[in-house]
């Protein structure tokens, strides 16, 4: 969902699968028990440089000395898939797999909002009235694009999600629109959709999705999942904007999901607590290196269903809806962050980010008066195994970091956060200790001449084998791009 947007409401396979398989967030769980948390020291800080797109020598991107990138599927003219779909714009949250003859499948959400016809078969639509879903690509590490096509349908606001180390891309909602609840931010009637939202689902990588949401994972604004490998727990953030967002977890019924190898419905869902602090403001400016011991507290109704007679305005308001899962962790003490965005797995770590965290407390917040987050954005690094919850960076402002959204790891251990600000907008590296610097920088233009520097970037993800950092820079259109360079040289 565009920054704009935000703000303007707010104003108003495991065990089988081959190790090269599990590089990026699962690298440690494969070949690094117990390693160190990263790169030690102040990572380089690499003056960033115009580079011209290898698909027509424009300038899209300024990046570090000898890195280069091709973009692809760029829909600002309609771009058609090998299964005959128009490929829908707005190119979110991304997983890279490996796939045959050394290419690479891409699972790409589509974050469209509002009822409209889903694209691709409407007769397999999860809602043939929601335009969001999942397109499935295979390119090369240079982005030359093999194969393309739809993978799941029918859903709405696809923002990000989570890869699975059995071979699979969880895919959210960040929604509660449905026909039984009335008009989102946008102003727009949900009448016209058939289904509720606000899910979580599964799209196996080279394949298509059941279009099976997971119930028992919550009906709110998800956002990112991370799943801990050694447990099968699910780690979920919530991009609840107007209002306070938790931190979740979902726990599969007797772990079924790591011996299913998918996300096994029917599971208890949790919300996460300071141990010492109930209701804890953890969207308010934190102390350097704050850490907080942790309880999870359950949450009795995961998937509401509202009162609505089909055809007409349903009587209960989004917002009401948008609180439903999260007032009931509140009540027994959950924590309150600001706009939980990105979130991956490393090493026995849940790195999440909280996009406007880091601000002062505004006068009046609560769970219906909005406001909640006013700062540049915080990173946060919870401990499966010791059940503690860090501070890793809080920005001091826009300078140093804007609004972190989307978030991967490099092969040493280090961040990659994706911004989402109204300005000039990069990809930021991140050090587990703290250090920040520059990766990226959009400096892209559309066809008319009109510059679209605050347009977000999203999905970062590195190919199986690291060599390529795949990213989607999102608006009405979108596109993606595939960034290679010497990746040691700027710390990841």
């Amino acid at each position: 969902m565009p920054v704009l947007d935000r703000r303007r409401f707010v104003a108003g396979a495991l065990a089988g699968t081959a190790a090269a398989g599990l590089a990026g967030p699962f690298a440690g769980f494969a070949n690094a028990a117990g390693a160190g948390p990263g790169p030690g020291g102040t990572p380089p800080a690499p003056v960033l440089g115009p580079v011209p797109d290898a698909r027509d020598g424009i300038v899209r991107l300024h990046l570090p000395p000898g890195f280069s990138y091709r973009s692809f599927h760029d829909t600002e003219t309609p771009v058609t898939l090998n299964d005959g779909t128009l490929l829908p714009g707005r190119h979110d949250g991304m997983a890279a797999f490996p796939g045959p003859g050394g290419t690479v499948v891409l699972v790409r959400n589509h974050e469209v909002n509002n009822p409209v016809p889903a694209f691709g078969n409407a007769a397999l639509a999860y809602d043939a009235m929601a335009g969001g879903g999942t397109t499935t690509v295979q390119v090369t590490l240079f982005g030359e694009v093999i194969n393309a096509y739809t993978s799941l349908n029918g859903t709405q606001m696809n923002c990000a999600g989570g890869r699975m180390p059995w071979g699979s891309w969880v895919t959210c909602e960040e929604t509660v629109n449905g026909p039984d609840v009335g008009p989102d931010f946008t102003g727009v009637s949900n009448v016209p959709l058939t289904r509720p939202h606000g899910y979580i689902f599964e799209v196996p990588a080279g394949g298509t999705s059941n279009r099976e949401p997971i119930r028992a994972a919550g009906r709110f604004a998800h956002e990112a999942v991370a799943l801990d490998p050694s447990t099968g727990v699910l780690y979920m953030t919530e991009d609840n904007f107007g209002y306070p967002s938790g931190f979740y977890r979902y726990l599969p019924p007797r772990g079924r999901s790591l011996r299913a190898q998918r996300i096994v419905d029917g599971g208890r869902l949790q919300m996460l607590a300071v141990a010492s602090r109930p209701q804890a403001d953890l969207a308010a400016s934190q102390p350097a290196g704050a850490r907080y011991q942790v309880r999870w507290v359950d949450i009795e109704d995961p998937d509401p269903t509202f009162p609505y007679t089909p055809g007409q305005p349903a009587p209960t308001p989004n917002d009401v809806a948008l609180n439903h899962v999260g007032s009931q962790g509140r009540v027994r003490g959950a924590a309150r962050f600001s706009r939980l965005e990105g979130a991956v797995y490393d090493r026995g770590t849940v790195y999440f980010t909280s996009t406007q965290g880091g601000g002062a407390p505004e006068p009046g917040d609560s769970d219906t008066v909005g406001g909640w987050g006013n700062g540049s954005g915080q990173v946060w690094a919870y401990d499966t195994l010791q059940r503690r919850l860090r501070l890793v960076y809080e920005s001091p402002g826009p300078e140093a970091l804007d609004l972190p959204d989307n978030v991967t790891t490099g092969r040493s251990g280090a961040l990659v956060l994706c911004e989402d600000s109204s300005g000039d907008n990069y990809l930021r590296g991140l050090s587990p200790t703290g250090a920040i610097w520059n990766l990226a920088l959009n400096r892209l233009v559309s066809s008319t001449g009109t510059p679209r520097f605050g347009d977000e970037f999203a999905g970062a993800t590195f190919s199986p084998d690291q060599h390529t950092l795949f990213v989607n820079i999102q608006a009405s259109r979108g596109l993606t791009f595939a960034i290679w360079g010497p990746w040691s040289s700027v710390g990841m």
